[in-house]
């Protein structure tokens, strides 16, 4: 039996990969379709069997599960309402606008089902790049780069024009050095310049040092993405991002159903992450701007 999957937001993102994606899985169904702009929302649902909800309460009484779209404040708010109506939770990153309501959701989400969307972390190319690292220890360091013209433009939600690379793509480069070499405890030092150019150095529990410099302000064709983990067993890189969002989607989504299925509340890219993902992009805010 398919887990039903109400989508709250209807944007550019929630039409390219959220609703494609959850229609076509065979684990899950989008069963209802909720955003502040009704017309959007019944753009999205077209030709999907999904219910347009007049309401949030609606959605959450037509679905197992709620994939959220939104910026991070508005999910946060009402992930909250969906974790104590029960409902499991595919949420994007950053987890919410502040530590404390990441906190709040994190706590109320302990007894369901949750996942981040971490693209990356459902790439083939990554978990080769961290089953590598994986099968030693020693590794002394680590650095990441991720620059990128996307807010150019001047496209984009403002959220994203907002809290720029930090509260973008951030979530993703931090939770790529974390996962390979170790938990990230502490941000050592942090400088943020124009044009949205974030430095950062970060310290591992096991005693290595990472940096991760970051921009989506830089006239790069195409995006620069390179990560690489060094120590006694050489040096490993992985480069460039999904060109199909929508494969590391599904592969989300399989993982996803499987855990709402078995009853598994606890997954490697679950609100926990996001949570400690959100905590070191505090730190990193507060270090940079001291």
């Amino acid at each position: 039996m398919a887990v039903r999957v109400g989508l709250i937001g209807a944007g550019p993102w929630a039409s390219a990969v959220h609703a494609p994606g959850l229609a076509r899985h065979p684990g899950t169904s989008l069963a209802a379709v909720w955003s502040r702009r009704p017309d959007a929302a019944s753009a999205l649902a077209a030709g999907t069997g999904a219910r347009v909800c007049d309401s949030v309460d609606e959605l959450l009484a037509r679905c197992d599960a709620v994939a959220f779209a939104v910026p991070p404040s508005v999910q946060a708010e009402l992930a909250l309402r969906a974790a104590r109506a029960g409902k499991h939770l595919i949420l994007e990153k950053p987890l919410a606008g502040d530590v404390g309501a990441a906190e709040r959701l994190a706590d109320a989400a302990a007894g369901v089902t949750t996942v981040m969307v971490l693209t990356l972390r459902y790439w083939s190319r990554t978990r080769d790049w961290l089953d590598s690292l994986a099968a030693h220890d020693g590794w002394a360091g680590a650095s990441l780069r991720w620059l990128s013209g996307a807010l150019l433009s001047g496209h984009g939600s403002p959220w994203r024009h907002e809290g720029g690379a930090l509260a973008d793509i951030g979530p993703h480069a931090l939770d790529l050095l974390d996962a390979g070499i170790g938990e990230i405890t502490s941000v050592l030092a942090a400088e943020h310049t124009e044009p949205d150019l974030w430095n950062l150095l970060l310290a591992h529990a096991c005693g290595a040092t990472s940096t991760a410099t970051l921009s989506l302000s830089l006239p790069m064709r195409p995006t620069v993405l390179e990560c690489a983990a060094y120590g006694r067993h050489g040096y490993r890189t992985v480069s460039g991002k999904p060109e199909n969002p929508a494969a590391a989607y599904a592969a989300l989504l399989g993982e996803f159903v499987e855990h709402v299925l078995a009853g598994k509340h606890e997954h490697p890219c679950d609100v926990r992450r996001g949570l400690h993902l959100q905590r070191i992009l505090a730190a990193a805010g507060r270090r940079a701007h001291r």
